[in-house]
């Protein structure tokens, strides 16, 4: 890997950006005089979480349907040395069973050579979904606050920053 952490740093840049892109859009809407509505800085801002969510996911779909019809790795391979899985239950009742410290994973006889067990692209599809949604959820505040201090006229700057005024001089 020529850059660590790549996929994570672009997934939460994703996140952010495709809410700045739902905001944006949403709040140019919002600002129309022509259109006889106005939304709450809370809404915009869940608006903007959504849509950028849903982005997320639709990109998640793109990376399972080219792994799965063109053969590609675009959900990359974890190594994991634990699983959790019902499906090892041999009573058959829904029990967890979890098996430890996996060293090595065989398919039809063989050793695969890993030092565990290879998850193929859960692992990997789940971080990039929650760091898209930190990215959305630090946007969307962000942006909440910008339509929030919008609605008093008051520059967004100056909610971070009070200002020190002056004690005013009894007349």
């Amino acid at each position: 890997m020529v850059v660590p952490n790549w996929d994570t740093m672009l997934h939460t840049l994703d996140g952010f950006l495709a809410a700045a892109v739902g905001f944006s859009m949403v709040i140019l809407l919002n600002d129309n005089e022509k259109l006889t509505f106005e939304l709450s800085p809370f809404f915009l801002a869940l608006l903007a979480f959504c849509f950028s969510m849903t982005i997320g996911v639709l990109w998640e779909f793109f990376e399972f349907f080219m792994d799965t019809f063109l053969h590609t790795d675009r959900q990359k391979d974890t190594i994991s040395h634990t699983i959790h899985s019902v499906t090892l239950d041999p009573t058959r009742s829904n029990q967890v069973v979890t098996i430890h410290n996996i060293q090595d994973v065989a398919v039809n006889g063989s050793s695969l050579g890993l030092p565990g067990y290879l998850d193929i692209g859960l692992i990997d599809t789940m971080k990039d979904l929650m760091v898209n949604f930190l990215g959305a959820l630090v946007f969307s505040a962000t942006g909440f606050f910008y339509a929030h201090n919008k609605r008093k006229k008051k520059p967004p700057a100056l909610t971070l920053a009070p200002r020190n005024t002056p004690p005013q001089r009894a007349s």
